[in-house]
């Protein structure tokens, strides 16, 4: 299993359709059979930075298996007007789990 984080800092005007366009994406998310979880986070000290932290199965998974699927078309179709507000796009390795 690896973990993609993605940073985003999004204006607050256009805060609520990214909240809404994000929630759209995961139901593309939740399809996929490499995703193994997903979840959207806000940032309480600063409203306009966000996190989505993602489990998918592999980096294959992820690279090969969703990017390369028409699941992935509709994901990125939703998420692609926010792209140029990633901060950070990475893909880490769980250390240690509960």
């Amino acid at each position: 299993m690896v973990v993609e984080y993605i940073r985003y800092k999004v204006p607050a005007t256009e805060a609520k359709a990214f909240e809404q366009d994000y929630a759209k994406a995961g139901v593309m998310l939740a399809t996929s059979q490499h995703c193994l979880h997903y979840e959207l986070s806000r940032c309480v000290d600063e409203p306009g930075s966000y996190v989505i932290r993602i489990e998918w199965d592999s980096i294959d998974g992820h690279m090969k298996g969703f990017r390369g699927s028409e699941v992935f078309q509709r994901f990125f179709a939703l998420v692609r007007p926010y792209v140029h507000q990633i901060e950070e796009m990475r893909h880490y390795e769980p250390l240690s789990t509960d």
